[in-house]
């Protein structure tokens, strides 16, 4: 019986809407406002009526008459309205409305300068923008300007709102940003701070907070902005104070923020060190709400991300690191994350603070169950979070071996996470994936056993350059110290024809990476000579291609470096002694401006003069012969401490032949 009741007031809805939206296409236009109103105050509150008169296809129509000029204007005026309320619908509602093209046709009624349209259609474009699918309206320079001038401190205090809120979502990159700047919004919205409302003063701080993320330039505007005489970033350190609604703490404090990433404060300001520190590890702590204490997180992760000093000021703060660690017991996913990312940054250069947080109860293992998260933006933020703590040299030795971290950074490397990872989660896997590698890991020897050679081999080969330097590097690390077989397995791995791809790689680092490789596979002396046995004209082949190329001193010293190594071996030197034109490269490296190379010339010459080896008289006879006595005694006159004591021992090699 129930069920047959619900049926049939459905019916009734049904045909009740169909009535009076028969009158929407009326070409009278008194039925037609009238029709409006009633589907207006139909669908205001509810989802199930917005869908069924959206349904019947009514927005083109709305839509139409809200850009009529020549219609009644009330008819305009509640088509706005109606339209903004469809909008608060369901995510399918919203998205409709957008992709037909609602926000610009609102964005051209503006234009009309039309007093009782602006502020419904403003409203209206305020709910749209806030959506995601948002991110597809184009602001130009000409709807900027006449948004921004509805923010006029005479203006009422729901079109300030609504526009501040319009161009925080407007203001997606670098171009909107310097737009916004170049139009004068800096001072027009500071301005606007000294309303006395909080439903304009937090959305204003937002769209500045906004406006000069990762923008030096606007940055510094704002900086120099005034609000009743008073400087910007002494203004917002009055609203950060804690009698403020929380809402205008956090959005003051992520100005504040911003303004010093962006380099128009100095992180030793009292501004940035005495009130937004501190703020925002107050807002962190259990007893506020989860939604603040995430964003607090986030904001703090930024702050404190790249100083040092801030991230010691921070960890030592009413037991932050205990508040974030709770955090991390929330369902939600923004808090989670934002934990993660404040660990990372708090953990990225301390020793100490990275073992407090590591020691934290449960810590490791709310880590690891992040790395194989469904949640992407959990796994990125965990994986993150890693990476910083796996700089620590004792926790690698212990606690990271008990946790087993490196098998779900492998399953992410290797395809086995639910998803397709970003290249952003694999470039912050692949930087942890190097700490375990370097030598003293325990992880190192059952990563080797699944196959991480394979992987490290294949990510070199990688479109993207963050993976390829992860992979040498990594590579690099692995075969410091190593045994003779997995330096053979690197480079059978690898391949030959791939070495070379990436000492001519186009990014700097991921050639000294490679040179570092090679490097680490010539050394120490007992494995020289079987490498260069397998390897050795190769391996010739790419250090002539560095030393040949356009390349700054400190790459060509890590070629030099390899040519040393390679010198130090008891039959690889031969591979430098039957080499004319090596030998003349090492001669003219002696005679260099850079001290780096001089000094790295003289040690290969000091391994191939170097007393009590085989065939020792024949190739100082043959260093003689070619000047490198002579160049060595100029040496003498220099004023390089390092590289004198150096010349002056090669010296004595030479000094009974």
């Amino acid at each position: 019986m129930l069920l047959e009741m619900q049926v049939f007031t459905a019916f009734m809805n049904v045909e009740c809407t169909r009535s009076y939206i028969d009158d929407l296409y009326s070409k009278d236009p008194a039925k037609c406002l009238s029709s409006i109103i009633c589907i207006k105050n139909s669908v205001i509150g509810s989802n199930r009526q917005k869908e069924s008169v959206i349904a019947q296809g009514i927005v083109p129509k709305l839509l139409s008459l809200l850009r009529d000029k020549d219609i009644n204007t009330n008819v305009r005026i509640e088509a706005a309205v109606t339209i903004g309320s469809l909008a608060k619908g369901k995510e399918e509602h919203v998205e409709l409305l957008i992709n037909s093209g609602t926000s610009q046709i609102i964005l051209d009624v503006l234009e009309e300068n039309d007093q009782r349209l602006i502020d419904p259609c403003l409203c209206c474009l305020r709910t749209l923008s806030q959506h995601p699918s948002s991110s597809n309206v184009k602001y130009d320079v000409k709807s900027l300007r006449k948004l921004l001038s509805f923010a006029h401190p005479k203006d009422s205090l729901q079109r300030q709102s609504c526009v501040a809120n319009i161009l925080t979502s407007a203001c997606r990159g670098p171009q909107e940003q310097t737009i916004l700047s170049t139009i004068g919004a800096p001072a027009a919205l500071t301005t606007l701070l000294s309303v006395q409302n909080y439903s304009v003063t937090i959305p204003i701080v937002t769209c500045l907070a906004t406006m000069c993320l990762n923008h030096p330039v606007v940055a510094a505007v704002l900086v120099d902005t005034t609000c009743k005489g008073i400087k910007l970033p002494d203004y917002l350190g009055i609203l950060i104070s804690r009698d403020r609604p929380i809402d205008m703490q956090l959005g003051a404090a992520r100005c504040l923020t911003n303004l010093y990433r962006a380099g128009a404060l100095s992180s030793c300001d009292p501004i940035v060190t005495y009130r937004t520190l501190p703020c925002l590890v107050r807002l962190c702590q259990i007893d506020h709400q989860e939604t603040h204490r995430a964003l607090a997180a986030e904001t703090l992760a930024y702050l404190t991300e790249v100083d040092s000093h801030l991230q010691q000021v921070a960890a030592i703060s009413n037991q932050l690191v205990g508040a974030l660690a709770d955090l991390l017991k929330c369902p939600s996913a923004a808090a989670r994350g934002a934990a993660f990312k404040a660990f990372a940054s708090l953990g990225a250069n301390d020793e100490n603070i990275r073992k407090r947080i590591i020691d934290t109860k449960c810590l490791m293992d709310r880590v690891v169950d992040g790395l194989a998260d469904e949640n992407k933006e959990i796994r990125l933020a965990a994986v993150r979070c890693l990476h910083s703590l796996s700089r620590s040299v004792q926790q690698l030795r212990t606690t990271f071996q008990d946790h087993t971290v490196w098998r779900p950074l492998m399953a992410l490397l290797t395809g086995m996470s639910p998803d397709c990872p970003s290249s952003e989660l694999l470039t912050a896997a692949s930087s942890a994936l190097c700490n375990l590698l370097l030598e003293f890991s325990p992880a190192k020897e059952p990563m080797i056993q699944q196959g991480v050679v394979q992987l490290l081999a294949t990510m070199t080969s990688h479109s993207d350059p963050s993976l390829r330097l992860n992979g040498v590097w990594a590579l690099m690390n692995l075969s410091f110290q190593a045994e003779q077989i997995l330096k053979s397995q690197i480079l059978t791995m690898l391949g030959t024809d791939q070495i070379f791809r990436l000492l001519a790689d186009s990014d700097t680092k991921v050639l000294m990476k490679t040179l570092g490789l090679i490097r680490n596979l010539v050394s120490p002396r007992i494995h020289t000579d079987m490498i260069m046995a397998l390897h050795g004209p190769q391996i010739m082949q790419g250090v002539v291609m560095v030393l040949e190329g356009s390349h700054p001193p400190d790459v060509k010293e890590q070629a030099i470096c390899i040519l040393g190594n390679i010198a130090d071996g008891e039959r690889a030197r031969d591979h430098i002694m039957s080499n004319e034109d090596v030998l003349k490269k090492l001669i003219d490296y002696m005679i260099h401006p850079a001290p780096c190379l001089q000094e790295s010339a003289v040690f290969c010459i000091n391994n191939l003069a170097r007393r009590g080896e085989p065939g020792v008289l024949e190739r100082q006879s043959r260093l003689k012969e070619l000047g490198v006595v002579n160049i060595l005694q100029q040496l003498l006159s220099t004023s390089d401490t390092i590289l004198f004591n150096r010349v002056k021992s090669v010296l004595c090699l030479f000094a009974e032949l």
